[in-house]
């Protein structure tokens, strides 16, 4: 059995018991399905089941009363391999949880990740590549304890869309607002700018997001006035922040597919920014790719006009439509926001680094900065920053905030960011 440090030992003993749960360990190799029934036997598993090769696995789960609670299973065995077996559990339901593993191509397991986004039945909690440390299993078992209830509150369903109506009173009573979230720069750790981003301030509800209205408004005349309200806020915080000494930022506004083809909303937009005194290069437009394909003509003409008038433009969620990179080069973009479904794993995905890695290289060839969205890992960190990659946005450096909070936020994590650039 192999042993643990301290630290990973007093993280499993504070972590949720499986004690009486069943696992089935199908792993080809003798001394690997040994290694790994250890590992399972360190976290206080019940019964652990074992089998060589995928026909085995089905015999032994056909034989029992109820679906196990975990299936762990290498990806090349003889016989039946890992993806036949993932495919066979799914379609007889013949356990809760899956992990797959491997020691081969890490993009054959990336098809295994890509087949449990796609569909929820399989169950999967993650995949591992061997040697599998207890460490990495914990954390991949607590997606299933957070299933049950061990590891975390249960979070309540989302709520329905709100009706227009609802959505014109929240915003005649000015309850819409922007939360910001950092941009920052990778070679320095210094903060560039901020993206707002929209919540409703719900009097019985809370902060909803906005799963809970973006829908609904879409395609209504009351998204220009919810826009145009949002502008309006951003404006007014972006003048305390020059009043507070901040360094000039940059603040992202996302503009929806009707708003950016409409030429008297752009007239309106210009003229807020206008009489407020703030400077439209303090200002980006975010659009995504499908918002310009909407009404293609309109959309062009527009977004010129808004960098002939000072003000950038990012196009988000690069990467994914189906001609990202000819509208990307066809519009007046001042800056690339990169998916985050190509960032977030990235340093252990081959296939992600290599989309990547080609959507920065676009980006510097044609002199815009680059940004890359939903950065959560230090190592997805160091690979951007390797590569080349402008400025980063995600959980590892900050969540979205308040206005109010961004001065203290600054101060307080200053000399983290710093070290994080720093760091080889």
């Amino acid at each position: 059995m192999m042993n643990t440090t301290p630290a990973i030992d007093s993280a499993v003993a504070a972590g949720p018991s499986w004690a009486g749960r069943r696992v089935l360990v199908v792993e080809d190799s003798v001394v690997q399905r040994g290694y790994l029934v250890g590992l399972l036997r360190q976290l206080n598993f019940g019964e652990i089941l074992e089998a060589g090769d995928g026909n085995e696995a089905l015999r032994l789960l056909e034989q029992q009363a109820s679906p196990l609670f975990l299936v762990l299973t290498d990806l090349e065995m003889p016989g039946m391999d890992g993806i036949e077996l993932t495919c066979q559990l799914r379609e007889r339901r013949l356990t809760e949880n899956l992990i797959v593993i491997s020691a081969r191509d890490p993009r054959l397991l990336e098809i295994i990740e890509s087949m449990g986004c796609e569909d929820a039945s399989i169950g999967l909690l993650g995949t591992l590549l061997k040697p599998v440390q207890l460490e990495s299993l914990t954390q991949l078992l607590c997606k299933a304890s957070n299933r049950a209830g061990d590891c975390a509150p249960a979070v309540p369903p989302p709520l329905q869309q709100a009706s227009l109506e609802d959505i014109e009173q929240a915003l005649a009573r000015k309850e819409f607002v922007p939360v910001f979230q950092p941009k920052i720069a990778m070679q320095s750790g210094q903060l560039k700018g901020v993206e707002a981003l929209a919540r409703w301030q719900h009097p019985q509800r809370g902060m909803l997001s906005p799963a809970h209205f973006i829908e609904a408004l879409e395609g209504t005349p009351l998204m220009a006035d919810f826009t145009l309200a949002m502008v309006q806020q951003v404006l007014e915080r972006i003048l305390e922040w020059q009043q507070h000494g901040l360094p000039p930022l940059a603040v992202s506004v996302n503009l929806s597919a009707d708003n950016l083809a409409e030429r008297g909303f752009i007239d309106r937009l210009v003229a807020q920014v206008s009489a407020s005194g703030v400077s439209p290069s303090a200002l980006v437009w975010e659009v995504t790719e499908t918002s310009v394909m909407r009404q293609l003509s309109q959309a062009l003409t527009n977004m010129g006009r808004l960098r002939l008038a000072g003000y950038g433009l990012a196009m988000d969620d690069f990467g994914i439509g189906y001609s990202s990179m000819q509208q990307f080069a066809r519009c007046p973009f001042t800056e690339l926001k990169i998916d985050r479904a190509f960032v977030n794993g990235a340093a252990q995905w081959p296939n992600r680094h290599m989309v990547l890695k080609s959507a920065l290289d676009l980006g510097q060839s044609l002199g815009v900065a680059t940004v890359a969205e939903g950065v959560e890992t230090v190592e997805d960190w160091k690979l951007l920053r390797d590569l080349g990659c402008d400025m980063a946005q995600g959980y590892l450096l900050a969540k979205p905030m308040p206005a109010g909070d961004l001065v203290g936020w600054i101060r307080q994590d200053r000399r983290r960011l710093r070290a994080l650039a720093g760091e080889e």
